[in-house]
């Protein structure tokens, strides 16, 4: 079978560059391994959440997704309240400072994914989806790719773009060199109800035991993001409901009073990745196959849309280049995110590392710091107009 471009990776950012090629005249393969999991008949909440940024709130609303979604499960945040590891240090962030109505949306992750499926399943014309389907191999060649299934098919493309998540196979298949490390800490994730209103306002504590973010939900609920040292995760991990709630809010310091546990805990490792190039002749990487960062800043989907949405700009622009693939073209795209990735890359690891480091000296400077930036606007809106794209 025949396509100018297979994605491999169904996922939200696989999955929106997909939609964002619709009338691009490109015939386009879609692959994934696992069938989407479908929406739960209760109202429980998803342990997963992402911050997601005007700016890919409107990519997605250009999709036709953002619209389909459920309002009252989607918490608009007009204002972030960051603290340092002391109780002077902290950073306010104001969406009426920034000219805009809101910082970001807290939204779940299994409703973006049902309805950017859903919006997938519309389109009939010019995209073919594999799912569930396993990739075994492939080959590159000078004027195409051949991509191989494990039920024996063969996907012809001058163009796969892989978006196969942070250990990407297609990555690996390409022999693309990556950089990484262990944070050696692991992001624990919770959902709570609390004693008071959040507000609409995200609170973030940098602790030298880790990252603590309670994220608002809508009513009196919160999602919790605690990236906390293995050993400390572990014990969490295993901690009875009521002794888990305790040391939240006590982390915390009792900001929202009272927690009651709404959904268990959850937990991921966390790694730093830095692939050394983003294209080669009839090849992309986008998302978390790009790259891989801390979760402190909540830019990780950001980032990856951001790149959907490049590489999608780029090829509809191609004119009179017919090839897709051509890897000239791809240089394109992957000028366009260098600097941004390469930015985000930088801010979230010194900022791990900054604060992952019981040195006296640096504990006094990275508070001042903290402090001295509270009290320059234009700083403080240079930092957000970043994440705000």
């Amino acid at each position: 079978m025949k396509f100018d471009i297979v994605i491999i990776g169904g996922g939200l950012v696989g999955a929106s560059l997909a939609l964002a090629l619709k009338d691009s005249g490109l015939k386009i393969a879609l692959v994934e391994s696992r069938l989407p999991t479908p929406l739960p008949a209760d109202t429980s909440w998803d342990s997963r959440i992402y911050a997601i940024s005007p700016g890919s709130a409107t990519l997605l609303q250009n999709l036709g997704v953002w619209q389909t979604l459920a309002a009252a499960r989607i918490t608009p945040v007009y204002e972030m309240q960051v603290f340092g590891d002391d109780s002077a240090a902290r950073l306010d962030f104001s969406a009426y400072d920034t000219g805009l109505t809101e910082l970001a949306f807290i939204a779940e992750n299994r409703q973006l994914q049902a309805a950017v499926w859903k919006a997938l399943k519309r389109r009939k014309k010019d995209l073919t989806i594999f799912c569930p389907a396993q990739c075994t191999s492939i080959v590159w060649n000078e004027s195409q790719a051949d991509l191989q299934l494990a039920d024996g098919s063969v996907l012809q493309a001058a163009l796969i773009v892989g978006a196969d998540g942070l250990n990407s196979w297609v990555r690996k298949q390409a022999g693309i060199e990556v950089t990484q490390h262990s944070y050696q800490q692991i992001g624990v994730v919770a959902n709570f109800s609390t004693e008071l209103s959040h507000r609409n306002i995200a609170h973030q504590w940098f602790r030298r035991d880790g990252v603590l973010a309670l994220l608002p939900l809508p009513d009196k609920l919160v999602s919790m993001v605690w990236s906390a040292n293995e050993e400390q995760a572990r014990v969490l991990l295993d901690l009875p409901e009521a002794e888990l709630c305790r040391q939240v809010a006590e982390a915390s310091c009792h900001a929202l009073g009272k927690l009651q546990l709404v959904t268990p805990p959850a937990a991921f490792p966390l790694n730093f990745v830095h692939v050394k190039k983003l294209v080669q002749p009839r090849l992309a990487l986008i998302g978390d196959a790009a790259h891989g960062i801390h979760p402190l800043a909540g830019q990780g989907v950001n980032l990856g849309l951001r790149d959907a949405r490049a590489l999608a700009a780029i090829l509809m622009a191609r004119e009179s280049q017919p090839d897709c693939g051509d890897y000239l073209l791809l240089r394109r795209y992957e000028r366009a995110r260098k600097e941004d990735i390469l930015a985000m890359e930088l801010a979230t690891d010194s900022l791990q590392k900054l604060f992952n480091n019981a040195n006296p000296t640096l504990a006094r400077l990275r508070n001042l710091g903290f402090g001295i930036t509270n009290h320059l606007p234009l700083i403080k809106n240079r930092l957000m107009q970043h994440a705000l794209s």
